[in-house]
C-alpha cells in the first residue's frame, strides 16, 4: 500500500551554494518543518560542505520564525561518484567542454543519486516533499537538471519506494538574476548578505577572494553565472 508521507514537511538538497540556499529560504516560508541534506561525493570544492553549518546558523538567528521551522541537517557519503572519476568536479583537471558542448564539470548520475538518497531519507523521516535547486535556464547543460528528468525521477521514487512523494524545483525556469531577486523577496537585504558571506558556489573551491556577489575564483563557470546574475539583479 502506498505510504502517504507528510506534505507539510520538506527535505532540501542543501549543498551550501547560492541556489540551494535560496531553496532553503523558500522552503522555510512554505512548510511547517524543514530538514536539510548535504552530500559528500568527493567534490573538489569541498568548502561548500563546510559553509552549510554557518549558513544554517546565521539564517536561524536572522530569521527566528524560520529557525523554529528548521529541523536537523543530514550528510550522506556518495563518494562512488568520485571513484568513477574523469570529471572536473572531482578530479584535478582543467574545466573544458567536450565536442557536444557539455562541460566536463558534469558528473553523470549525480542528481539522480542525490534524489534517490533524498527519497530514502524522506521515507524514513516522514517527509513528503523534496526540494532541489535544479535549473534549466542558467545552467551548464547538465541533462539531470532538466524538468523532464526530475519529473521522471519523482515517478521512479514514488513507484520504487511506494510512497506519495513530490519533488519541487522552484528555480527550474528562472535565471541567476531572478534567483537573487527571489532571495531578496524572501528575506530582503539580510538574506542577500547571508548569501554573499555564507554560501559557496565556485567550482575550484576558492574562498580567498570576496566579490560583490560573494566568494569565488571569479573565472570558473559557476562564478561567471553567479556574478553575471548579480550584476543583472543590481541593474
Amino acid at each position: 500500500m502506498t505510504v502517504a508521507l507528510n506534505k507539510k514537511r520538506a527535505l532540501v538538497l542543501f549543498s551550501g551554494g547560492q541556489d540551494s540556499a535560496t531553496c532553503l529560504a523558500y522552503a522555510l516560508t512554505k512548510f511547517e518543518h524543514v530538514e536539510t541534506l548535504g552530500v559528500d561525493y568527493g567534490q573538489r570544492h569541498r568548502i561548500e560542505l563546510e559553509v552549510r553549518e554557518s549558513f544554517r546558523a546565521a539564517l536561524a538567528k536572522a530569521f527566528p520564525d524560520w529557525g523554529r521551522r528548521l529541523g536537523p541537517d543530514h550528510q550522506l557519503n556518495l563518494s562512488f561518484l568520485s571513484e568513477i572519476g574523469a570529471t572536473a568536479m572531482t578530479d584535478e583537471i582543467e574545466i573544458i567542454s567536450d565536442e557536444n558542448g557539455l562541460p566536463n564539470t558534469f558528473v553523470p548520475g549525480r542528481n539522480l543519486a542525490f534524489l534517490t538518497a533524498a527519497g530514502a531519507l524522506a521515507f524514513r523521516r516522514d517527509i513528503g516533499v523534496i526540494i532541489g535547486g535544479m535549473c534549466e535556464t542558467d545552467y551548464s547543460g547538465y541533462p539531470d537538471c532538466r524538468a523532464d528528468t526530475i519529473k521522471a525521477q519523482e515517478q521512479t521514487l514514488c513507484a520504487g519506494i511506494d510512497v506519495d512523494l513530490t519533488i519541487e524545483t522552484p528555480l527550474m525556469y528562472v535565471d541567476k538574476a531572478a534567483t537573487w531577486q527571489m532571495a531578496a523577496d524572501l528575506g530582503g537585504e539580510t538574506l542577500i548578505e547571508l548569501m554573499r558571506d555564507h554560501t559557496h558556489t565556485c567550482y575550484l573551491g576558492d574562498r580567498s577572494q570576496r566579490h560583490d556577489w560573494g566568494y569565488g575564483c571569479g573565472t570558473c563557470p559557476a562564478c561567471a553565472l553567479r556574478s553575471a546574475g548579480y550584476e543583472r539583479f543590481q541593474a
